[in-house]
């Protein structure tokens, strides 16, 4: 995985397939050891009682809306996400705490472009925990100016996201997210990351999920992100 990296190559995914999301996490460590340091986290769950999943954010693919990625992306799926930014480090006993006490604990929220990318052959048939363990296909996170919206208010059951490629309008979603309740997600990942030994760092960035699913963007055209309240944010490739 990390020659795949560096050298820009890919890698088979039955080859680096693990056993158990233990055995993706722990690849997850591994690269991160070699491209850190940690800039944050992505977290998301495929439905409201689906036990969600996690990956660390190299702070060097977190970069400022407007960025232009290179030929290096060759997948440029986009994804339309609500961003937070930790305000204080966090420890396993925080995930106890009501949704509004937890809210506190986070002190800016962005709109967020997070755009896929792989390192494994034949993507498309790869299984979860192939991608789980390519830091859930992560590229890089665009990230808007901060929002006026306090984290207390996110509701990601009422996310309105419009996401343009070019000039057309791809998608346009109400509540698209399927995690459902983000303090669920952000419990989830308070208490993994503790017990993984990489707990919430203030200026962390968390990012949340698609409220959008996935459009793939063509070398060449600009991607811009809406969302209503959150502001926008754009990326070119």
């Amino acid at each position: 995985m990390i020659a795949a990296r560096s050298k820009g190559g890919s890698v088979g995914w039955r080859d680096i397939l693990p056993s158990d999301r233990a055995g993706a996490y722990a690849i997850q460590d591994a690269t991160l050891a070699r491209i850190g340091p940690l800039g944050g986290w992505k977290v998301g769950a495929s439905g409201p009682d689906a036990e969600p999943v996690c990956a660390p954010l190299p702070a060097s693919g977190l970069l400022a809306s407007g960025a232009r990625l290179g030929p290096e992306f060759r997948l440029r799926g986009v994804e339309v996400e609500v961003a937070l930014r930790v305000g204080r480090a966090l420890t396993a006993e925080d995930a106890a705490l009501p949704d509004r006490e937890l809210a506190r604990a986070f002190d800016a929220v962005y709109p967020a472009i997070e755009v896929v990318e792989t390192r494994l052959e034949d993507w498309t048939n790869s299984v979860a925990l192939a991608q789980l363990a390519d830091l859930q296909s992560h590229g890089a996170l665009l990230i808007g100016a901060a929002s006026t919206v306090s984290p207390a208010a996110i509701d990601l059951r009422a996310v309105e996201a419009d996401l343009s490629i070019g000039e057309d309008i791809s998608r346009r979603t109400t509540g698209g997210n399927p995690a459902g309740d983000v303090w669920r997600l952000l419990r989830w990942l308070v208490r993994h990351c503790a017990d993984r030994g990489l707990p919430l760092l203030p200026g962390q960035i968390v990012t949340t999920g698609s409220c959008t699913g996935m459009v793939f963007a063509e070398a060449g055209t600009s991607a811009r992100a809406r969302l209503v309240g959150f502001g926008e944010v754009t990326v070119d490739f």
